[in-house]
């Protein structure tokens, strides 16, 4: 992929700072749509907005792309702040939605469009040459001169990519580009586009509200609510170390169990349920006795047996099971926990067998995969 020009940096993001957002916050009369936003991103890596409609995440990046101006606070660009700098001024591009192509053009000359926009203006070789490298990239040589409506919904989002990074910005802004994609497509497009990411070296900003386009591609994830930015982490450590009951339900599917702490020893806590039900997990940040939490466990780290002379565990009876291929989701309920969901493989029923609805068996799971959290 270097014959487009680019040069391929190393897989991991460096400690260089592309992009800075420094108490930032945007206001639309009396709504706050951004509040004091602190966020450094470096230069090549993946990272993600993620929150559901009405967070903020789209703001702080047309912030970043230059179509909002800060209502407070500063946006840097290379260490330099650019709150009056004009979008089209800036190394930034950004891919829309809906990806806002022109439907009159060829794709070569929706590609080439920015670069025929430069000032002083480039020779028509060289843009034709650009053109030719980009479509290359992302492998749509041969459909130079096809019309958008002759194109796929993949093959479209690639022409939006290519007109994006044919300008080789130093930062490429997504706005949920995929969303209009169904599901088959829109795994493939994950795919090329954390490939595309990794031999560009540019760096990616990806707003979306879908987890688990944000679990995939992205090397940190910022999880966003009403304006706020509530933690930052790689996708494994938000997924292992949410700081809150609202990061652990948004980034994976969890059950939540509500009570208050009763106990806290060297390397658990114990809770206290509604029902009298004691639960022990393992506390995420500063957990106080008497505090009001829930114990969140993920579906897939839950265990169920039918044999009766296993003594651990929680009674539970199948509510409902739902066969998704690779795995099967059971809902079961349980007289003090209520109802909750079960991940089990599918590999697991091939040797164990299915489970059914209204059988009786025992739930259990292992002491550090109960999370003691916060419930904000």
């Amino acid at each position: 992929m270097t014959d487009a020009g680019y040069i391929p940096e190393s897989d991991q993001p460096s400690d260089t700072i592309i992009a800075e957002l420094r108490s930032v916050s945007k206001h639309f009369g009396d709504v706050v749509a951004a509040d004091n936003l602190n966020l450094s991103i470096r230069k090549g890596e993946f990272l993600s907005f993620l929150g559901p409609s009405g967070c903020g995440k789209t703001t702080a990046l047309r912030m970043l792309a230059g179509f909002e101006a800060p209502t407070s606070g500063d946006v840097l660009l290379d260490s330099e702040v650019v709150n009056n700098l004009e979008a089209h001024r800036r190394p930034v591009n950004m891919v829309f939605q809906h990806y806002a192509l022109f439907p009159h053009l060829t794709v070569e000359q929706n590609i080439g469009y920015g670069l025929r926009q430069q000032r002083p203006r480039l020779a028509k070789p060289v843009i034709a040459e650009k053109v030719r490298k980009t479509l290359e990239l992302v492998r749509l040589d041969g459909f130079e001169k096809r019309r958008i409506w002759e194109m796929s919904g993949g093959q479209q989002q690639r022409v939006a990519l290519a007109r994006a990074i044919v300008n080789e910005p130093k930062l490429l802004l997504l706005d949920e580009p995929l969303a209009a994609l169904d599901r088959k497509l829109r795994k493939e497009m994950q795919i090329e586009l954390q490939n595309l990411q990794r031999s560009l070296g540019i760096t990616f900003v990806l707003v979306t509200h879908d987890q688990e386009e944000a679990l995939s591609m992205s090397d940190r994830i910022c999880i966003m609510r009403d304006g706020r930015i509530v933690q930052i982490g790689s996708p494994r450590d938000l997924y292992d170390q949410p700081k809150n009951r609202y990061v652990a339900g948004f980034v994976g599917t969890s059950n939540f169990f509500d009570g208050k702490v009763s106990g806290t020893g060297r390397d658990h806590v114990s809770v206290t349920l509604a029902g009298g039900l004691i639960l022990e997990g393992v506390a995420v940040g500063d957990i106080a006795n008497g505090q009001d939490v829930c114990v969140s466990v993920r579906p897939e780290q839950i265990r169920l047996n039918r044999s009766p002379d296993k003594k651990e565990g929680f009674p539970v009876t199948v509510s409902n099971r739902i066969f998704l291929g690779e795995h099967t989701e059971y809902l079961v309920k349980h007289e003090s926990l209520g109802e909750f969901l079960v991940l089990t493989p599918r590999q697991t029923e091939l040797n164990d067998g299915p489970f059914n609805t209204g059988d009786t068996l025992l739930a259990s799971w292992d002491p550090g995969a109960a999370l003691i959290l916060d419930r904000a």
